[in-house]
């Protein structure tokens, strides 16, 4: 009876990731990967069941625990954080470690949940059976062969192999991982800022504005059939400047947005954004007052890579904890409306709630506008989710998503921007506009549910908008003397050179270490890193954005847009 039950409270375990498990096969589709993960897990599992049965109890409860330990990092991670539980992340969360305390109490019922779990888990594994299966030491090669196999495939993957197998070595994998890195690290410690600067005062504030999941050929500024963003109208003392297509850093979130905070290149990315100053400590530098808006998270919780060192560059934090998730851009357009009127001189960096799934109810009824749509009323309290539950792909799916994303780019594009330059003198900042990354949202009728992050992504998952507003009677850089050469050519990469020239230091400099900035011919080469998280020996890949490749956004989706 004693051996049914550690097997069930081991299945058990399991079992609670079923979901998880269905979720990365159907991602993988036919191709070899699924054989690698099917045998994976079937190995992650006979090694569980081999721990559970050694007879030494010693060696079975030190196991236990150890493993105990590592599921409930593992869950505890995902369960708050809403995101993969990656190498990298592992690295944050070192990094973030003297916040465990208030992490603990502000996420206590995540953590007790995910302890409770493991608990089948730990109980599983310790509880004495009635027959000893494993009683010879040869047994134990078992497992520690298995974990040699997993820790090479995080190895191989670039830290990402863990990402939808068991958690029961994973932090442990990692943590051998950041060993082997640390024994291999030429970056050596942060640097403070060395390039020189004008001895000048910065007399207006430098806003950068990143959306989420924007695809610039879905906007107006950029195709005939674009959605309304405000982008294309006149507004008071406002000059608007748009570079056209433009190339991110990366197709998901996490890597843009580091590298874009950090200067990082496409050659020395890696180096950079672990050696080089941050943005805030350029901005603070240059006699800025740093703010950071994230309209996507609430009570502190930070994101993005973003590490409490990190924060420690940023005087102020804001986030809506109060306001609902679909007026949280309205919200941030107001506040940073405020602060640019405020007469302080600021640095603020927003990043947006913008497009990201679920995009159901991101927009109100009265933009409604194209149509038919995915239903509404159920994903009204959600920021952003990896979940499709209830999108199965089809393509009436796909040109209701589009209908849906139109609309949300009315809303979180659109009335974001007619808010902000309504209400702000433009005189007192200047401000970039970009996204994060693209989205693929199935224009080739390509199979799948994804929109970004794909192993083997579409152009259009890289494609962002890059837009400079400005008052007109501000005497900033020169964006027309090469806006013929930039235009449709340049990326997330000159943005962080432009921002330190706007903060006045060494162009020169900043060129040669950082890049090309907007004010000159950028040589951009149009691609992104679909392979950003180059870690342990691997090197990114690239992809290169053809621009008269790029779908356009089919008119054939929707009934004539109502007027509202």
């Amino acid at each position: 009876m004693k051996s049914q039950i550690k097997i069930i409270l081991i299945l058990l375990y399991f079992l609670k990731d079923v979901n998880v498990y269905i979720e990365r096969l159907f991602y993988f589709g036919l191709s070899y990967s699924v054989a690698i993960y099917v045998i994976f897990f079937i190995i992650m599992l006979f090694s569980i069941l081999i721990v559970a049965y050694i007879k030494n109890n010693y060696a079975r409860i030190i196991l236990g625990i150890l493993f105990y330990i590592s599921v409930v990092t593992y869950d505890s991670y995902q369960r708050i954080m809403l995101e993969p539980f990656d190498y990298n992340a592992f690295i944050n969360m070192i990094d973030a470690a003297g916040a465990a305390n208030d992490a603990f109490q502000q996420f206590s019922k995540a953590y007790m949940l995910s302890a409770g779990y493991g608990l089948l888990l730990l109980i599983g594994i310790v509880l004495l059976p009635r027959k000893w299966i494993v009683n010879k030491r040869r047994f134990f090669a078992i497992p520690a062969l298995s974990f040699l196999m997993f820790t090479y495939l995080i190895f191989y993957k670039g830290g990402s192999g863990a990402l939808g197998l068991p958690s029961i070595y994973t932090p442990l994998s990692y943590s051998s991982l950041m060993i082997y890195e640390l024994s291999q690290d030429e970056f050596g410690i942060r640097e403070e800022v060395t390039i020189n600067r004008q001895d000048t005062a910065i007399e207006h504030d430098i806003i950068y504005i990143m959306d989420e999941s924007v695809v610039a050929n879905y906007l107006d500024i950029n195709h005939s059939n674009g959605v309304h963003s405000s982008l294309n109208e006149a507004f008071t003392n406002t000059k608007i400047t748009n570079f056209g297509y433009a190339a991110s850093i990366a197709n998901c979130s996490t890597p843009s947005n580091i590298t874009v905070r950090y200067g990082g290149t496409r050659e020395n990315y890696k180096k950079i954004i672990y050696s080089k100053p941050s943005i805030w400590s350029y901005a603070k530098n240059a006699g800025l007052k740093t703010i950071y808006i994230d309209a996507q998270r609430i009570n502190g919780e930070l994101q993005n890579g973003m590490t409490e060192r990190e924060l420690e560059d940023i005087d102020q934090l804001i986030q809506f904890n109060d306001v609902d998730i679909l007026n949280k851009d309205q919200e941030a357009a107001m506040l940073i409306a405020e602060l640019i009127n405020n007469n302080t001189q600021e640095f603020i960096f927003i990043n947006k709630v913008g497009l990201h799934f679920p995009i159901h109810d991101k927009y109100p009824d009265e933009f409604l506008k194209y149509e038919p749509v995915l239903p509404r009323g159920t994903w009204g309290n959600i920021s952003d989710t990896g979940s499709r539950e209830g999108f199965n792909g089809t393509d009436e799916d796909w040109a209701q998503y589009r209908n849906s994303y139109r609309n949300t780019i009315e809303w979180n594009v659109g009335e974001f921007f007619s808010k902000l330059l309504t209400n702000a003198n433009l005189n007192n900042a200047i401000i970039i506009y970009t996204s994060d990354h693209g989205q693929d949202l199935h224009e080739r009728k390509n199979p799948g549910n994804n929109t970004h992050c794909s192993a083997t992504p579409t152009i259009e998952e890289g494609l962002v908008p890059l837009v400079v507003i400005e008052g007109d009677s501000l005497n900033t850089l020169d964006w027309t003397k090469t806006f013929k050469e930039n235009k449709n050519k340049s990326s997330h990469y000159n943005i962080f050179p432009t921002l330190l020239k706007l903060m006045k230091y060494d162009s020169e400099v900043v060129t040669e270490v950082y890049g090309n900035s907007l004010d000159i011919i950028t040589n951009d080469e149009l691609t992104f890193n679909k392979f950003w998280n180059a870690r342990l020996g691997n090197e990114p890949r690239w992809q290169k954005i053809i621009v008269n490749e790029i779908v356009s956004p089919p008119i054939s989706d929707f009934l004539m847009p109502k007027e509202k």
